[in-house]
């Protein structure tokens, strides 16, 4: 098994909801086993500013999927949530899946990139990463707490939590 670690987003048709949703749904992927969730966090978004605040959240997965795998699973689970691409970088979305970090993998593909582009200077993916993995370390960005000192939170802030899935003993 591979931990591997998910960044949830959504800024549209009911945030919170959409993002405990696909938690739980996450929780359900055949050979994923949850292994932690951070706090909900709202955080301004990073495109147009016309749009809606953004609740985030990440979860630390133990997975023995290909992260290719895992990646299709994930997809399945923004399009199960009526998730759009649009040709606009940063638009409004129901539900945002990435994969932030699988294992100490670097992977660069044009399906793929590993460590997630700009993971380490956002806020509303390492404050959560420093919650739930403050001794993480990301492959060719140094630790997570260093990381965090170096990025302002910029309006990110708590706003609830998913706590009933955290430990889930979901064998998959």
């Amino acid at each position: 098994m591979t931990t591997a670690f998910v960044g949830l987003g959504s800024n549209l048709d009911d945030p919170i909801r959409q993002v405990t949703q696909a938690c739980a749904e996450i929780t359900a992927i055949e050979k994923v086993r949850l292994i932690k969730i951070s706090s909900l966090y709202q955080s301004p978004p990073m495109g147009p500013a016309d749009q809606p605040d953004y609740i985030n959240a990440v979860a630390e997965i133990a997975t023995s999927l290909t992260p290719t795998e895992l990646l299709v699973a994930l997809q399945a689970i923004e399009k199960h949530h009526g998730r759009v691409r649009s040709a606009q970088r940063w638009s409004a979305r129901t539900l945002d899946l990435d994969i932030l970090l699988y294992g100490e993998k670097m992977i660069n593909t044009a399906s793929l990139v590993i460590p997630h582009l700009g993971l380490y200077e956002r806020a509303f993916v390492l404050y959560p990463l420093l919650e739930i993995a403050p001794q993480l370390v990301v492959p060719g960005h140094g630790a997570i707490a260093e990381l965090v000192q170096k990025c302002k939170r910029g309006g990110l802030k708590v706003v609830g939590s998913v706590s009933s899935l955290n430990n889930n003993d979901n064998e998959n």
